[in-house]
């Protein structure tokens, strides 16, 4: 099974996982290449080697408008607040926070704004931009429970947005390039002490960075400072399957993603890629009983559940009580996820009751591979065990290919097939 441990033994930040995951490529320059071509406005890539405590890494330079941000990782904050760079992060910025922006200098973004940026301007499969907003959500979401207003009001401030937009999006970009079958990531180390911010001095952890991490094993230590950002807590908790010590894995590659300063240990975020054994793992199955509930209801409910974090999610028609046709709604889903699952079943369906099972589940290794062919790139899953190989074009990349032709779905494969 392709496997991605990220150790985090000095935090993680949006730019130090970008260059980490960078290095894992055999061809780290054409996906720069392809990352600056991407339009994102202003952005500019630029990996640079970098050496902490004598490992060479590299460290991903975003220059806005041709000059590199010293800014946060992350601005968000209320409308209303007075408009100050709240966090010094240890990893890559060193200037003071009392610089007070009026509202006459710097615009600042909303979730929507966001969503506009990377839905209407940036041409990204649609996954990737799922996966990008995402992250923002869980940023979003802490930053409101922080500052006590609602989502809607939490603004990012123009200072450090782009820089921020482009962390995030090379990040899951590579995600979807290296395709990893599961992600691990190291407890993190979020560092100690205090921070001074325009508002006063905060706990370290900030309590954005506390809120992204819930349920997610973290430590502090000698450093003192902050050194897990929000971006960079967000990235880990979107993308990790499970949070641990290194599984056993047959390593393939090696990143090192650094940051900015220097410290007694080396200041970097360490990606590790490799092959692990399938053993087989234990996921937990919830199931509902539904008689009271329309279609699209239920259509909706079952998006939810796939965005908080189900596995599987189907139906199987039932002839309830006093012979009325119903349905069972049954949810896959890790032992991580199932309160998660839970609460979104009670929140989402009308039932009253949810039955639980531990079900021991065997799945095929899985990777995706990327071909070149007249119509363009095409992506196909390729699952192999258990003495089986079995491949299939992604769907979406048939569809634009018979959209475009005019043919039908199986013509497009034909196309694709016989190139």
């Amino acid at each position: 099974m392709k496997t991605l441990y990220l150790d985090c033994g000095m935090g993680a930040a949006g730019d130090m996982l970008a260059a980490a995951l960078l290095e894992l490529l055999p061809e780290p320059q054409a996906f720069l290449d392809s990352l600056n071509a991407l339009g994102i406005p202003g952005v500019h890539f630029q990996a640079e080697p970098s050496v902490k405590c004598g490992i060479t890494g590299t460290h991903m330079a975003v220059t806005v408008d041709g000059a590199e941000e010293e800014s946060l990782d992350h601005h968000e904050h209320p409308h209303g607040h007075e408009h100050l760079h709240d966090h010094e992060h240890l990893h890559d910025h060193e200037h003071p926070h009392d610089h007070e922006h009026s509202h006459g200098h710097h615009h600042h973004s909303g979730m929507h704004d966001i969503e506009h940026i990377v839905r209407d301007h940036l041409p990204l499969p649609q996954p990737v931009q799922d996966d990008i907003l995402a992250v923002y959500g869980l940023i979003a979401e802490a930053e409101s429970r922080a500052h006590g207003v609602p989502v809607s009001q939490i603004h990012f401030h123009e200072v450090g947005t782009m820089d921020a937009v482009a962390d995030v999006t090379a990040v899951c970009l590579l995600m979807r390039e290296l395709a990893p079958d599961e992600v691990v990531v190291s407890p993190v180390h979020v560092g100690s002490g205090q921070v001074h911010c325009a508002h006063g001095i905060l706990p370290v952890p900030a309590p954005a960075t506390a809120y992204i991490l819930r349920d997610v094993p973290i430590y502090g230590g000698s450093v003192r400072g902050e050194l897990c950002t929000p971006t960079g807590a967000a990235l880990l908790k979107h993308f990790a399957t499970r949070f641990g010590p290194m599984p056993a894995m047959r390593t393939e590659a090696i990143g090192y993603g650094m940051g900015k300063k220097d410290f007694e240990a080396a200041n970097c975020v360490r990606a590790m890629l490799g092959e692990t054994e399938r053993h087989g793992d234990t996921v937990v199955e919830l199931s509902c009983n539904l008689d009271d509930m329309t279609a699209e209801a239920i259509g909706f409910a079952m998006e939810r559940l796939f965005e908080g974090g189900a596995l599987e999610v189907y139906t199987v028609p039932a002839t309830m009580k006093k012979s009325r046709p119903g349905v069972v709604l049954t949810v896959l889903c890790r032992e991580t996820d199932k309160d998660a699952v839970v609460s979104l079943l009670f929140r989402h369906t009308t039932t009253i009751g949810v039955r639980e099972a531990i079900c021991r589940r065997y799945v095929l290794d899985r990777r995706l591979e990327t071909a070149e062919t007249s119509c363009g790139p095409v992506r196909r899953k390729i699952s192999t065990g258990y003495g089986v190989t079995r491949e299939k074009y992604e769907y979406e990349d048939l569809a634009r290919i018979a959209r475009e032709k005019g043919v039908s779905l199986r013509e497009a494969e034909a196309l694709v097939h016989n190139n």
